[in-house]
């Protein structure tokens, strides 16, 4: 039985947020303009890093790691993208600044911040971090959505030599990272999102990946954990994908049109929904919907026409077809608010920090720095890997 939905259309310092939201020590602004953008490292955070385990051995340490980690972050946020920058932007850095950062010796080394960054557990730490920042997440008409996908630093080499791919949870509303593991060589992302499923709590939030990830035991896990997917079915499973096309979509009204223009294209969507009884072939679907796009070409006039069919959880009474292929089509906002990000503004392909556990840490690192505080682009490629020297620095080398 089909039943078909229906459509809802001073003179003093500027303030700090390194710790307390107190201010910066005003030489250390006057002396590099880098230190006046010392990033929104919000208040909580440094204590948070205080937990994270030690690999090092207790005999010979002379730097407590929290205080390393501190600096490793605070200069990420203000656009260092390697150990040497982050050694540089420490040693600009006035004794206050570092005081509040927890190092009140000796400035670590380039060569001490790389050993204590790549020999940490990467994903305890995304885990620890993670939990920490989902507080601080919002939600789209009451839920949590979460947007799963995966990208590779191609710049980076694990012990044998493979590529390292890190999958990444981000919240729809906030562009914050909620979870992120690394894929091992010899699986792949599919049975990794359960995985990472395991390190959050998605009790009713709404979990969307791409097709890929349209596995019954995915929908299966996420089901059990309390939440709701959003999946689409493609030609990687064919007996699905036949089976939502059969259905009678030409009985089926259109709940939703709307039309776009931008890139020299015109884009027109159509929406059609329907609720499904049980005994379909895929655990615990609710709703249907199919979406087809036809994108034109204002140039050449070519048209290009695709359509999608998408399996959800929510009813009609927990969210409207039309917000739900919303949330499907912000889904793809992993793409331009986390992977562009990272590749375009951090040029994080390009990165020199290539082996052990540093890519890892240094991208989640870069995931702390909020999406109106990104470090400026140069319109002629990537910005350097390190801040420009200082003029105390360039003073005392003349």
């Amino acid at each position: 039985m089909i039943t078909v939905s229906t459509a809802v259309t001073s003179q003093e310092a500027p303030p700090c947020r390194l710790l307390h939201h107190r201010p910066l020590c005003p030489s250390s602004i006057e002396s590099d303009p880098l230190l006046g953008e010392l990033a929104d490292v919000p208040a909580g955070l440094l204590e948070l890093i205080a937990k994270v385990p030690d690999p090092r051995k207790p005999r010979g340490k002379r730097h407590a790691l929290p205080g390393v980690l501190a600096v490793a972050l605070a200069a990420t946020l203000a656009g260092a993208r390697s150990f040497v920058a982050i050694a540089e932007w420490a040693a600009d850095a006035a004794p206050g600044v570092l005081a509040r950062l927890g190092v009140t010796g000796p400035v670590p080394s380039e060569s001490t911040i790389g050993r204590c960054l790549q020999r940490l557990a990467p994903n305890e730490l995304d885990q620890l971090i993670a939990a920490w920042m989902g507080l601080r997440t919002t939600m789209i008409a009451g839920r949590r959505v979460i947007a799963f996908d995966g990208k590779t630093l191609r710049g980076a080499r694990d012990a044998a030599a493979n590529l390292v791919p890190l999958l990444s949870g981000l919240c729809q509303a906030t562009p914050t990272v909620l979870a992120q593991l690394a894929v091992e060589a010899k699986t792949n992302e599919i049975p990794m999102l359960r995985t990472l499923l395991d390190t959050i709590d998605i009790t009713d939030a709404v979990i969307t990946a791409d097709a890929l990830h349209c596995q019954r035991q995915t929908a299966q896990a996420i089901v059990e954990a309390g939440g709701h997917y959003i999946l689409t079915a493609k030609a990687n499973q064919p007996s699905l994908h036949t089976e939502l096309k059969a259905l009678p979509w030409k009985h089926i009204p259109v709940l939703n049109r709307s039309t776009e223009h931008g890139h020299r294209r015109t884009t027109k969507r159509v929406l059609k929904a329907t609720e499904i009884a049980a005994g379909f072939a895929f655990p615990h679907p609710v709703q249907v919907l199919q979406l087809t796009r036809t994108v034109t070409d204002r140039k050449t006039k070519h048209k290009h026409t695709e359509t999608v069919y998408a399996l959800t959880t929510l009813s009609v009474t927990d969210a409207t077809p039309a917000a739900i292929a919303g949330w499907l089509r912000g889904h793809w906002a992993i793409e331009n608010r986390l992977h562009w990000v990272r590749d375009v503004t951090y040029a994080e392909d390009h990165s020199q920090v290539r082996v052990g556990n540093g890519p890892q840490v240094m991208a989640t690192l870069r995931h702390q720095r909020p999406p109106t505080r990104r470090p400026r682009q140069h319109r002629k490629g990537p910005a350097p890997q390190r801040p420009q020297p200082s003029p105390t620095r360039k003073l005392l080398l003349t």
